[in-house]
């Protein structure tokens, strides 16, 4: 949790300098600190106390000094000096999709606006619009900008919540005899994004649990104590409840608090028609009580089969349950090996032989090495000649490396009319090409519709990445036809890129469900630009099985001998 809370202070550094038009290179450099540590694994307090916050990619000894200070205080000198020199409110408005720090300065220079009311307000009476550099079509992206920030803020990504409510389990179970303990609510159905965090446990000495509960460190503010229920609101501004129930209920009440309202209710409709009642206490018979203990119990004293929480959305999971039909979903396990991510090569932190010791220690047989391509110059973007010189350090390690193959593969750029940057006889001498759009992305659908396609009709083109290109809180998808995309795609034996980077999951959960319709092939990659962010397929599977996307729809499921005929197209005309 400090982790984030690090990661906060120096992207609001980042932000402050740029509003104060500072050296853009010290605005990367807090910037790129800040993503780093946030993807870290490890509690940066553990670092710092062993003194080796210097190893963190991006961190030199000025940026550990003030990681130690934060740590400390909660802050660091020059942070408290330039946030003085901000006006209140400005911060905020820099965060809104289509602001940013340039139009931030403008729009407060100008307007004097200083808060997401004033803007929204100066937006809808058409005050933006004659600003230099901006116009109408501007204060309308700015106004969906300030919807999509409410939207974020009220919620947050799964990559952040999930993590917490983990500590947070480790810590309740730290304070006393905790027999039974689980995430509930949204987290445990692993929905993109979560407004609060449930937790349900059974415990010896529920007081002393609820106590030591509402004194965590984290603890920001004490909404209830009680012997069964306590609300509390974390550091991160997001409410974490706590119910302690009885082990013969914990089954009942972890099926109830998991949701979804409409699978529960859906639920209570079959067991009524059996003369039976479910609540959070248990099922019964009049006054009896038949099951409860367990999830299992209670979906089976209904006549159902056990169904994952990832699939209790009211959207067929129940029918299917009926009909003996359930998918059997894609497990974390099942994943032999990832396909996209970054090295020092162009814009990661790792070399190709930490970001491949990571992978092995993950259990992997096999990654792909994707850097990207050369028109993406802020990344670094490889030129043909550097390229070549990758391929042949790849084949330096695989010489050496044991218990690992290490794909060669690019994530090249789809140019404006659809063509490649790359030329196809560099492109021939990979395993793996991703092609990507980077740029571009408010044209019209058919064009970008049109761009895509031309690359899945590329006969060297395996997976397309992030496909609708949206991001999490601060960037809608892009309009692209995804049905004609995904059977274009399989006609051509290309797959369609799950990014399991949280702020991404592109495709979405409902985009696993038409690729699985359609029976196009799904390919859950991290796009890791560390090597710790190489543990984020954790998302991407639970987005898949959020998907009903089972281990065949998946070819990094493959062996490496049949993903290679799946790379190199054998069998397709």
């Amino acid at each position: 949790m400090k982790n984030q809370i690090v990661s906060e202070r120096f992207k609001e550094m980042a932000t402050m300098l740029e509003l104060k038009g500072e050296n853009p290179f010290k605005v990367r450099a807090y910037n790129k600190a800040a993503q780093n540590i946030e993807s870290i694994s490890e509690d940066i307090e553990k670092v710092a106390a062993e003194d080796r916050l210097t190893s963190i990619p991006g961190v030199g000894k000025d940026l550990a000094e003030k990681i130690k200070s934060i740590l400390e205080t909660g802050t660091f000198k020059e942070y408290d000096e330039l946030k003085a020199q901000i006006p209140e409110g400005l911060l905020k408005i820099v965060n809104i999709p289509g602001v940013g720090p340039k139009r931030a300065a403008l729009i407060h220079k100008e307007l004097g606006i200083t808060s997401e009311e004033e803007l929204k307000e100066a937006a809808q009476k058409g005050l933006l619009r004659n600003l230099p550099r901006m116009g109408a079509k501007t204060e309308a992206n700015i106004l969906r900008g300030i919807e999509i920030w409410q939207q974020a803020r009220a919620r947050k990504p799964l990559g952040i919540t999930l993590p917490i409510a983990k500590e947070i389990i480790n810590n309740i179970k730290s304070i006393g005899k905790v027999h039974t303990i689980d995430v509930a609510g949204s987290i445990r159905r692993r929905k993109e994004t979560n407004k609060d965090i449930d937790i349900l446990a059974s415990a010896e000495d529920p007081e002393n649990i609820m106590k030591g509960f509402t004194k965590m460190p984290m603890v920001k503010e004490v909404l209830l104590c009680g012997s069964t229920r306590s609300s509390i609101i974390i550091e991160q501004d997001l409410q974490v409840d706590l119910r302690i129930v009885p082990d013969e209920s914990f089954g009942a009440a972890l099926q109830y608090f998991t949701g979804s309202k409409n699978h529960n209710i859906h639920l209570r409709t079959i067991a009524e028609k059996m003369g039976l009642k479910v609540n959070e206490y248990g099922v019964f018979r009049g006054n009896n009580r038949i099951a409860g203990k367990t999830e299992e119990e209670v979906y089976n004293s209904i006549g159902l089969p056990f169904i994952a929480p990832e699939l209790r959305e009211d959207k067929g999971e129940i029918e299917a349950a009926q009909s003996n039909s359930l998918p059997e979903l894609i497990e974390q396990k099942d994943i032999k090996g990832d396909l996209h991510m970054h090295t020092k090569w162009s814009d990661g932190a790792n070399t190709i032989m930490e970001m491949a010791e990571t992978a092995r220690k993950l259990g992997y047989s096999y990654i792909a090495i994707t850097d990207h391509s050369q028109s993406l110059t802020v990344a670094n973007g490889l030129t043909p000649e550097r390229l070549l010189e990758q391929i042949k350090e790849i084949d330096k390690i695989n010489e050496i490396i044991e218990g690992i193959t290490i794909l060669k593969g690019m994530e090249v750029d789809i140019l404006s009319d659809g063509s490649l940057d790359m030329p196809d006889e560099v492109l021939q001498k990979l395993d793996v090409v991703i092609a990507a759009i980077h740029s571009g992305l408010k044209q019209p659908e058919e064009q970008l519709n049109a761009r895509i396609l031309s690359a899945i009709r590329h006969p060297l083109v395996n997976i397309i990445a992030h496909p609708t290109g949206r991001i999490i809180g601060e960037r809608d998808r892009y309009p692209v036809d995804l049905r004609a995309i995904m059977q274009e795609a399989k006609l051509r034996g290309v797959a369609i890129e799950l990014n399991s980077f949280p702020n991404r999951l592109d495709i979405n959960d409902e985009g696993c469900r038409l690729a699985r319709e359609i029976g196009v092939k799904v390919a859950i990659n991290t796009d890791s630009h560390l090597k710790d962010q190489l543990i984020n397929m954790e998302f991407g599977v639970a987005t898949a099985r959020r998907g009903w996307l089972r281990a065949g729809d998946v070819i990094n499921t493959m062996p490496l001998k049949e993903l290679k005929k799946f790379l190199y197209k054998e069998g397709i005309q």
